[in-house]
């Protein structure tokens, strides 16, 4: 029987838009906590603030922090050594695959960016107060948000024009850049990079595997992709983010973790591995 694995963005899907609750979704979770399917939270949020959220949810799964930018594995997770392509190191309670650019080098890019013109302005420059404001977060999520290791948001104010060149500007550096609630400036990292390697080690532990993605955004597509059951969620006006399209989307009834909730039931009740 094939193995259930679950992947979710947290803002505007699992998260509430407006509120950060996943309330609305717990029906959901508790059946997935209760058939032991792992949960695997995939965001561009930091390790410190997935760490909060995992908490919450009594997660114990690897996560995926800052748009792909690393993989947190909780020793001992899998039985076999982790290894791969990318520098691989011990955190703490986790193994680390390090996928994305180290958080200075985005940095002194993003300066070099800024001092050409482009009216960006980055995390790394805001007080907390400034992010608490933008994002909507109290002060103290603020500060996890600003401990930024692999990715940069930024907010960029300029005609389309001007956001061609930007980005033509970033390419040329050897970076990238994705769009969630922010702009993004970071390296060769994805969701989707960092959701197929666990994707691989879930089938190294279990043999053939299923796969539920569920995001809001553009960020999210490369996550959406891989799937086998991608999902997308609403936004808080009910609206679906028409840059993702793809033959097998589903798109989850309702906004939020409300939709989230709705679209995780519709598709355990369709004949999805009843046990892990």
């Amino acid at each position: 029987m094939k193995k259930l694995i679950v992947f979710t963005d947290l803002d505007g899907t699992l998260l509430d838009s407006r509120t950060y609750s996943f309330e609305e979704a717990r029906p959901a979770l508790d059946l997935l906590k209760e058939k032991r399917f792992p949960l695997v939270l995939c965001s561009s949020k930091t390790r410190a603030e997935i760490e909060h959220y995992r908490r919450l949810l009594q997660n114990s799964d690897p996560f995926i922090s800052e748009n792909g930018g690393g993989v947190f594995i909780p020793k001992g997770y899998f039985s076999f050594h982790i290894g791969g392509d990318c520098p691989v190191e011990e955190r703490g309670d986790y193994i680390l695959l390090r996928l994305g650019a180290p958080y200075d080098h985005l940095r002194n890019i993003f300066k070099e960016l800024a001092n050409r013109g482009f009216h960006i302005k980055g995390f790394g420059d805001m007080s907390p107060e400034e992010i608490s404001g933008l994002a909507g977060l109290s002060l103290e999520e603020s500060l996890m948000a600003g401990e930024r290791e692999f990715d940069e948001p930024f907010v960029f104010r300029g005609t389309e024009e001007e956001k061609a060149r930007l980005i033509s500007a970033i390419e040329e550096k050897g970076l990238n850049y994705t769009q969630g609630r922010f702009f993004h400036l970071m390296g060769a990292s994805d969701k989707g990079r960092a959701v197929a390697i666990l994707m691989e080690f879930y089938k190294k532990a279990f043999g053939e595997i299923s796969t539920i993605a569920l995001g809001d955004g553009l960020n999210d597509l490369p996550m959406l992709f891989l799937a086998d059951h991608p999902v997308l969620v609403a936004n808080a006006r009910g609206e679906y983010d028409e840059r993702i399209n793809l033959p097998s989307l589903m798109r989850a009834p309702g906004p939020g973790s409300a939709g989230w909730g709705r679209a995780v039931l519709e598709l355990l009740g369709k004949g999805l591995p009843e046990r892990w």
